[in-house]
Formats: C-alpha cells, structure tokens, sequence
C-alpha cells in the first residue's frame, strides 16, 4: 500500500479539526474517514502486476557520452492505469530523470525515456523498476518493484582520437604517399628517384646511376607488419589521481592513440593489462576489429592495489613474443619502485626488445616546485625539486639501458607517445 500526498494533507486536516473540536469522538471518526478513504482508494487502484515492463539499452557507450534508457509500459489491466513509474539506475551511470507520471487506458502501451550521462567506465547495471498505482481519489494506491534487469558498458572515452589525424598525416609521410621520403637503414626499399642536392649520399644507387648516367638514390618506407605490445600497468602506482582522474585513465588514452595509430600504420598490436596477473587481454584482432576489442576489454579494468610483479611481467611478455618487438610500458615513473621493481628485470627487455616506458606527470608537483611565496612554499618546493632529481636520474638509468623514457603531463602522454612510436619508425628502430 502507497499513500500519496494527498492523504497526508487529509490527515493534518485532522489535527486543524482537533484543534478547533477537541473532542475525543471527532478524533476517532475523522481517522476512520481518512482509513475508509484510502482503503476504498487502495481497492480502486489498478493492479501493478497487471503492467508489463520491457527495457531496451544500447549495449555499450563512451565514457561521458549520452545514450537512452526505453521502458516500455503496457497496460495489460481492464482498468485505467493511473500511476508513477521509477527506471533506477546506479549512481554512476548518470540517470537525469528516472520518475515518470503515467496514465494509460486499458491494452494500451508507452515509452519511457531515461536520459544517461555515464561517470565512469565499465558495467553499469539497472536497478528495479518500481511501479505506483494510484486510485481515483489520489490518496492511495499499491506499489511494486519488479526486475527488469539490463546492462550498459561504458567504453573509454578515447579524447585522445583528436590526435590521430595529425599522426596519420605523419605517418603518410612515412609511408611514402606525399612528398617527404624516409631514407635510412633498418626500412623497405621502396623506389629510385634522381639525386637532388640535400639528399644522403650514402642513399646513392651507383649502379642504377651508372646504367641511367644521371645520379639515382634509393628511397625507402617504413616497415610493416611490426608486432607492437602494449602493457598497462594496473598496480597501485595506478591508483594516483592526478588532477581529476586515476593514472590509469592517461594510460588508457595513449594506449588507444598508440593502437589506433599503428594498426592503421600496418603492424600487428597486441595489449595486456597486468599487475600480479593479467587483467584484460586483446590479441588476433586485427583492421576494424581492434578498436572495438581493446575499448571493450579496457573499460572494466580498474586500478589494484597490490605491488606489480614485474618478474611475471617479463614472462608474459616472452609468452607472446618470440620475435622483435616494440613494447610499450604504460606505467609510473616513480624512483621507489621503478628501482626495486622495473629495474631488475629491464635488461631481460631490452635485449630483445625496443621497450619505451611511458609515465604521467603530476602538474601539482611543478606547481609547488615554482611557488615560493612563503616559508612552507618553500619547504614544499625543496622537497618536489628532490622528487623531480629523483625522477630525472631513475629516467637516465632507463635510458642508459636503451629504454625511451617518455614523461609528460596527462593532456600530453598520448600524442608524446605516438610521436615516440613514429620517431621509432622512421629510424627503423622497430
């Protein structure tokens, strides 16, 4: 049994009353009233079992993007349907308007639009739907909560795509299809052109030269069908928030930059998010079908709070890998676990591999670092200009063991990573 607003009201007139008569006999008939009424009013009331619900949701949406909720109300009753209709979701996913006022004739059906404005990624599940009849008087009714289950995934939001076709464009320069040619080792031959003056010498065909009495050089490509790795590190160095989002969310964003960039350059891209064990896994998807698989197998991964175990990284690195490859590692370039965890097992990487590291920086530390307007500020600066120091040096060591070391605010990580790739590329280091 729901009672309405209307009964409340109908009560307080109750306690007017008492006030003015206050006599023990208007008390008791008054609550008799209002008991009959809503009781009549309860019996009058349509069934909610007598609706029938249906929900249809898209299956999956981008993080911040908006998408619809349709329920479908059927009147299945003989009698008007008078009554409120709740479409719950959970909190994260964004329901702006979840209560409906309905009235529906006897076999008659309506749609019931909820607008959804997701927070976060992965799985967003729909609550009970919950149905409130209400008699003819308004005071009254019945209520059910019935349920209606269904499930919204919640991609990435990928904001790094506004990337992609400035990097193409480079990458189109590389491949030979306007004008700039790449010329150097470690790439495909590609085709003869004259000799023009700025051009490498050591890209001089003698013999063509000889044959077509002019001077020739070889023009080269990039080489394709490379195998590119990305590893995000979902360990508790992940967890940081820096500004308003997870070290994690960065990582995402150049790790779909980073796979949408070399797909289209030709090579093969294989992703794996690990900690202590592998969280999300894409591999064999190749053209149109890797985006879908990587966004898809990245929105339910969340940040662990355990230590990465960079031995058991290593080994699943060699377990995918028996060639030369690029591997990316998005992770935290943080001085006491880079030296007690990455550092250790690092040489095992790089002698077989290009390995290129890829960290978030806080702006907040290079806030304080420039703020000296006081005697705390200034305690605060010296204790983040020693955190920088402690950044740069643990960065030179990776270098000096043939690791790019990539370091760069949030808003920069991916596109400084798909320029390292294309860097690579073009100097056939891949």
């Amino acid at each position: 049994m729901a009672i309405t607003w209307r009964a409340v009201v109908l009560a307080a007139l109750g306690v007017v009353l008492v006030a003015v008569l206050p006599a023990a006999g208007t008390v008791v008939a008054w609550a008799l009233v209002v008991v009959l009424l809503c009781g009549l009013d309860v019996a009058l009331a349509a069934s909610p079992r007598s609706v029938g619900v249906a929900r249809a949701v898209p299956p999956s949406v981008r993080l911040t993007e908006t998408v619809t909720s349709v329920l479908t109300v059927t009147n299945l009753d003989r009698r008007r349907w008078r009554g409120l209709v709740r479409d719950a979701w959970q909190p994260s996913a964004g329901a702006r308007q979840d209560r409906f006022a309905v009235d529906l004739p006897p076999g008659e059906a309506r749609r019931l639009s909820t607008v959804l404005v997701p927070v976060r990624r992965g799985d967003r599940l729909a609550d009970r739907v919950t149905l409130r009849t209400v008699g003819p008087l308004g005071l009254a009714g019945r209520q059910l909560s019935i349920d209606v289950p269904a499930r919204l995934r919640v991609l990435p939001e990928f904001a790094s795509r506004r990337h992609l076709p400035s990097r193409l464009a480079r990458l189109r320069e590389l491949d030979g299809r306007s004008a700039v040619q790449v010329r150097g080792p470690g790439t495909e031959f590609d085709s003869l052109r004259e000799y023009v003056i700025g051009d490498d010498v050591r890209s001089i065909d003698w013999r063509a030269s000889a044959r077509r009495s002019d001077v020739v050089v070889r023009t080269w490509r990039p080489e394709r069908d490379r195998r590119v790795l990305i590893v995000i590190d979902t360990s508790r160095t992940s967890a940081a928030r820096v500004l308003d989002a997870p070290r994690l969310d960065a990582s995402i964003e150049a790790a779909l930059l980073l796979a949408a960039l070399a797909s289209r350059a030709g090579d093969r891209v294989e992703l794996v998010a690990y900690d202590r064990t592998v969280r999300a896994r894409v591999a064999g998807a190749t053209g149109p079908r890797l985006m879908p698989a990587i966004a898809d197998a990245l929105a339910q991964v969340d940040p662990v709070l355990v230590e990465a175990d960079w031995p058991g990284l290593v080994t699943v690195v060699r377990e995918r890998l028996s060639q030369r490859a690029l591997v990316v590692l998005l992770s935290a370039l943080e001085p006491a676990s880079v030296e007690q965890g990455l550092l250790t097992v690092i040489d095992q990487l790089t002698r077989l591999h290009q390995v290129v590291l890829a960290s978030v920086r806080d702006p907040e530390v290079d806030a304080l670092r420039r703020d000296h307007s006081d005697a705390d500020a200034v305690f605060d600066a010296a204790a983040a200009d020693r955190v920088e120091i402690e950044r740069q040096a643990v960065a030179g060591r990776l270098r000096d063991r043939g690791v790019e070391v990539v370091d760069a605010l949030p808003a920069d990580l991916a596109p400084q990573v798909a320029d390292t790739y294309l860097t690579l590329k073009a100097a056939g280091r891949l």
